[in-house]
């Protein structure tokens, strides 16, 4: 067995300790150019989608939009930022760590093997996990919905309280909360993104004048809209369609609101309640009622 002389010994110390260094000083120097670039990215992504919701409503309205939820906002930025920095120092970590090995000599082969059957098991083990995990990412990416929305995702109707990438919280109208996988989640219906449009229905006898129905009705709704209380949740004045159906004793008219986010169930109490005290004031008379508990035909 030779042993290496003082010259081999020398160049070794001299060369691989100063390439380990070199390699973990990289790695750090690497890591923070990497998040530093993440958090800019995050943050110009998120205003971006922020300045697209602001110029829809400013569209609509006519004027300047009023600030928009920040929480969402901040959740939707957190949640992105951390997942992404996770995800580059663990794969530069990573990197680094076998770099270092291969400098001391150290054998990659069977332990990559090894990775690789383990990942694979990982991978047939955790297929529901995995699935959770990506299906949070693309709907935190692709800004799906956030915390305050109002969502329906055919397991349950309710407001978002929390989004992380597994599971979805929600508390519906009784109070109940829902913890949904990301996962099982087929489809998402937002009532809470952009704008929404509130269908209100104004039931009065079948006898009645349309037309001077319609007219009340249009009074009212002007009315609504010029108010200062209500000129900030709607987004346009609404839409008296006219006669939407005629049954028995009842003639039906709806009534079409373009609304914020939120306001399309203030709304329609609103214009109930101002239309009924304009049809008392006219004379308007409401379905008549039979003893059998229909309308009178």
């Amino acid at each position: 067995m030779t042993w290496p002389g003082w010259a081999e010994v020398g160049t070794w110390l001299l060369g691989a300790p100063l390439r380990i260094v070199g390699v973990l000083v990289a790695a750090v120097v690497l890591r923070w150019i990497v998040h530093r670039a993440i958090r800019s990215l995050v943050d110009s992504a998120v205003a971006r989608a922020d300045d697209h919701e602001r110029s829809s409503i400013e569209r609509l309205v006519g004027g300047p939009a009023p600030a928009d939820r920040g929480e969402r906002r901040r959740q939707r930025a957190l949640t992105m930022g951390s997942l992404l920095r996770s995800a580059s120092t663990f794969v530069i970590a990573t990197i680094a760590v076998l770099t270092v090995m291969a400098d001391l000599g150290l054998p990659l082969a069977p332990l990559l093997t090894s990775a690789g059957i383990g990942g694979v098991a990982l991978g047939f083990g955790a297929q529901s996990l995995v699935k959770d995990f990506l299906s949070g990412v693309f709907m935190i990416i692709e800004d799906q919905y956030g915390v305050g929305d109002v969502v329906d995702t055919g397991e349950a109707v309710g407001t978002v309280e929390e989004v992380t990438l597994r599971v979805t919280r929600l508390r519906d109208a009784s109070g109940v909360v829902w913890f949904i996988r990301n996962g099982e989640i087929v489809r998402i219906g937002n009532k809470s993104q952009g704008w929404a449009v509130a269908t209100i229905d104004v039931p009065v006898a079948y006898d009645e004048d349309p037309h001077r129905v319609t007219e009340l009705l249009r009074r009212v709704v002007e009315e609504t809209a010029a108010d200062p209380a209500w000129i900030d949740r709607l987004l346009e004045t609404p839409a008296v369609a006219g006669v939407e159906s005629v049954s028995g004793g009842t003639m039906t008219l709806r009534i079409f609101a373009k609304t914020r986010p939120g306001e399309q169930f203030a709304i329609p109490r609103e214009i109930l309640e101002r239309a009924k005290r304009a049809f008392d004031e006219a004379g308007v008379r409401g379905p008549t009622i039979s003893p059998w508990g229909g309308p009178q035909a």
